[in-house]
């Protein structure tokens, strides 16, 4: 299984993170000084996809506009010499083939993926949602590839939640099929934790193959009315093996508050022009405690 498309859900209204989403598409809101969406382009190209879907609803193209050259901004730069922002700027300019397909109605990430149906083909695809950001020693994305390429197979990214984080979740119930690897039997969206088969959540990174078109059209309405990829995936189970992958590295949900503010953290101590002013601050605040 070779993968070279990649499916970035960025519709939505982005409720949890108003009233800054109002205008401006969460999707853009930064992690330090770099839009979320970048931050997930980056990491596609950076594990081996050329061609990316961006699913955006009505009103969003801003979200893809920023993959696009500014050239008045790029002459005001380079006449100011301002070579290491411009190069900053060069970097987010066509980082790999970009194209757009339309979510017109908030009816659910299942429903989402299915608007990539056509762009993606008769192909095996990545799904990245960009609320969440990861920090890991390879990229997030490659370590599920790199599975899904040997076991010639479908592959989620895992982690283990608390309890009290279980009914946010998609969770699987698995059994172990190799280091760090899980064969799925079966996923539930949002259970309650009593009911929870695990406390494995399906984390934003997928990789499918184009089979799951057919069972997200034939889907109805799961939980909250709205076509889910899970109860997609747990459909396919029936047909294939799906692998779950319990990935190396940190992930940040930046849909979330303390998410958000958390990833403004981690990657700012990773930042050498940021990190002693902003240890030395967090410093000063847990002294006043």
């Amino acid at each position: 299984m070779k993968v070279k498309k990649a499916v970035i859900l960025a519709a939505g209204m982005g409720t949890r993170m108003l009233p800054s989403s109002k205008v401006i598409p969460k999707e853009l809101l930064p992690v330090i000084d770099t839009p979320a969406i970048q931050v997930v382009v980056e990491e596609a190209v950076a594990s081996g996809i050329t061609e990316i879907i961006i699913v955006i609803s009505p009103g969003k193209n801003t979200v893809v506009d920023h993959f696009k050259p500014n050239l008045e901004l790029e002459r005001h730069l380079e006449e100011r010499g301002k070579r290491v922002i411009l190069e900053l700027i060069l970097r987010s300019n066509n980082p790999a083939r970009i194209t757009v397909a339309e979510q017109r109605q908030p009816l659910g990430l299942g429903h989402a993926v299915l608007q990539a149906r056509e762009a993606v083909g008769d192909e095996p695809f990545a799904v990245m949602l960009p609320d969440d950001i990861f920090d890991c020693p390879r990229p997030c994305l490659r370590q599920l590839l790199d599975v899904a390429e040997t076991r010639d197979a479908p592959v989620v990214a895992l982690l283990k939640v608390a309890r009290s984080e279980i009914s946010k979740y998609g969770i699987v119930d698995a059994k172990a099929a190799g280091d760090r690897t899980y064969e799925l039997r079966g996923m539930v969206e949002k259970p309650a934790p009593e009911k929870a088969p695990s406390e494995f959540a399906i984390m934003g990174r997928y990789v499918l193959t184009p089979d799951i078109f057919e069972l997200l059209a034939a889907g109805k309405p799961g939980a909250g009315g709205e076509i889910q990829l899970t109860d997609a995936l747990m459909a396919l189970t029936s047909r294939r093996k799906i692998y779950g992958y319990e990935f190396e590295g940190i992930r940040y949900d930046l849909g979330d508050r303390v998410g958000f503010i958390s990833a403004q953290i981690g990657f700012g101590l990773k930042r050498p022009d940021l990190a002693d002013r902003l240890r030395a601050y967090l410093k000063s605040v847990i002294s006043q405690e």
